[in-house]
């Protein structure tokens, strides 16, 4: 067998791993909590024995591209740069459930401040507004319906949105309002409007950045074409002149 072959075969393999990372076995502990709580993790990080695996494999496939004793060089530096970086790649379907998260915060505030307004309690507040959601947001808001239905303190309740990016600020405000005894549903309303502006401005973010990005590439390519097209001939007509 060749060893282009052998190197397409590993990195294959190194593919399929990072789109079918795995998932962990539940245990009898962590499914009677899923049915308690809801599956608030229910893509979790890569595992590192997959990992580990696919870092291996690159590192294979160019040590027997390259080999002889550079190549085995060459080899364990790219398994060890290649285990470095898919224990950071993030999975699809977590990536997906952290933007639809992100998308809901805003929403969840304005519904929970609607429904405190009303004149409902916390605890059923917070569960109405997870049914309307019905996502992976409305899942973390059951959980914290259920945990101050059952007389947990507040910032244990409202701790399961800490993985949220944002709602930090929201469990402070319910935590304060649970101490002091203020209204909460103006306070959820101005951090609603302050999401919904802070959403706007990494949007505008990423737009720029996205022409940056799209535009370096062009100058790339365009730059040596320049130089090889018209510096380099005049060079050589002037050192031809000279010499």
């Amino acid at each position: 067998m060749s060893a282009p072959i052998v190197a397409a075969g590993c990195f294959l393999v190194i593919a399929l791993l990072v789109v079918f990372p795995g998932r962990p076995a539940r245990t009898a502990t962590r499914r009677r909590l899923v049915q308690v709580l809801g599956d608030l993790h229910p893509r979790a990080p890569r595992r590192p024995d997959v990992v580990r695996a696919g870092a291996v494999l690159g590192g294979l496939a160019t040590a027997v591209v390259l080999g002889g004793w550079g190549g085995l060089a060459a080899g364990v530096a790219v398994a060890v740069g290649l285990d470095r970086s898919l224990r950071r790649l993030e999975p699809a379907a977590q990536r997906a459930r952290r933007l639809r998260e992100l998308a809901d915060l805003p929403l969840a505030a304005d519904l929970l401040a609607a429904a405190l307004r009303s004149g409902a309690p916390v605890d059923r507040a917070v569960s109405a507004v997870a049914q309307a959601l019905d996502g992976p947001l409305g899942v973390r808001l059951t959980a914290v319906a259920r945990s101050l239905r059952l007389g947990a303190e507040p910032e244990e309740a409202w701790a399961h949105l800490a993985p949220v990016a944002g709602a930090e600020r929201l469990a402070a405000a319910a935590v304060r309002s649970a101490g002091s005894g203020g209204a909460l549903a103006g306070a959820l309303t101005r951090l609603a409007d302050d999401l919904r502006a802070d959403r706007a401005v990494a949007a505008e973010a990423a737009a720029r950045r996205a022409g940056v990005l799209i535009v370096l590439p062009l100058g790339l390519c365009f730059l040596p074409a320049f130089i090889l097209a018209g510096l380099v001939p005049v060079i050589v007509a002037v050192l031809d002149d000279v010499l």
